[in-house]
């Protein structure tokens, strides 16, 4: 009887060692998920975030299905270092630093919350006009050379807003040998004053291809894209009478600096993620999106 008894006992607390195993304590796990939810938020606020290219604005040096990264420390924090943009618009920050000439920031538009990715081309202070689509800076024109064509794969056409990113590009379409059509739209590469070299499309005129001189305001900064003639940046009114940045744009929208590429994908996929793989544009990955920098005496920098 006692060595039945002592079974039932081991028996017993077994049962109760599996029952309480099996017992979830739910209040713990949604602690852990929220501590590392915010831990994801806090990354992306004061660290860096990833960002996705959904227009042509920067092309040739950002095509759309880029994926890179965006440090958010660079020039500081304000309310729009917060992911989602959640805060109320202010014109406060926190260790404030000012971009360079040539850097790709992502901006905010004054009339909506979003993001916006352009090049610098004027820092506070600045006078700022354009003439026959060259920059004139400080009353002195930005060197412009004329490239050989950038080359870009006609099968990287995606779409933007409804239409073909690219379409504006048609007439520039070419034939290689082995049979690959591509664009190629006339390319030309600019230099800052600080050496900053870098590559921009202009194939067309724009209305915006000549504009006043004006002074960018003390904390502020004046945005370019670099497919000069489908850009909506510092040169064109914000909504609702355009879609631009609304002229120089506050250091408080800044919201980053794009550093390097991740990864790209040429629009081609499916719902099958096998042909991810086949989509990727392998030689994207990892590039730098840091400008090129030229010496006085260097006429050849390459991007």
């Amino acid at each position: 009887m006692s060595s039945q008894g002592g079974s039932s006992s081991m028996t017993d607390k077994a049962d109760a060692r599996t029952d309480a195993k099996k017992k979830v304590n739910w209040i713990a796990e949604i602690r852990g998920l929220a501590l590392m939810l915010l831990a994801v938020l806090a990354f992306h606020t004061f660290i860096a975030k990833p960002f996705y290219i959904p227009s042509a604005s920067m092309v040739p040096n950002l095509l759309v299905g880029d994926r890179l990264i965006v440090t958010k420390y660079p020039y500081g924090w304000s309310w729009v270092s917060a992911s989602f943009h959640v805060l109320p618009r202010d014109d406060w920050r926190l260790a404030p630093s000012t971009p360079e000439y040539g850097d790709i920031v992502i901006a905010v538009p004054p009339d909506r919350a979003e993001d916006y990715i352009k090049r610098v081309v004027a820092l506070p202070g600045d006078r700022i006009a354009m003439v026959n689509g060259q920059l004139i800076l400080n009353g002195e024109a930005v060197p412009q050379e004329v490239m050989p064509p950038v080359q870009i794969p006609v099968s990287d056409q995606q779409m933007c807003d409804g239409r073909p990113c690219l379409s504006a590009f048609e007439e520039y379409r070419r034939r290689l040998a082995d049979g690959t059509e591509i664009y190629e739209p006339p390319t030309y590469r600019e230099t800052l004053p600080n050496g900053a070299s870098y590559v921009i499309i202009d194939h067309m005129n724009n209305p915006k291809d000549n504009f006043a001189e004006m002074t960018v305001p003390e904390d502020s900064v004046f945005l370019m894209g670099d497919n000069r003639d489908h850009s909506a940046d510092s040169r064109f009114p914000a909504a609702p009478y355009g879609n631009g940045l609304g002229g120089p744009v506050p250091m408080a929208n800044i919201g980053g600096r794009a550093e390097f590429i991740t990864f790209s994908l040429d629009g081609s996929t499916s719902w099958n993620p096998m042909s991810w793989i086949g989509a990727l544009r392998g030689s994207r990955a990892w590039q730098s999106l840091r400008p090129t920098l030229r010496d006085s005496g260097n006429q050849d920098g390459g991007e």
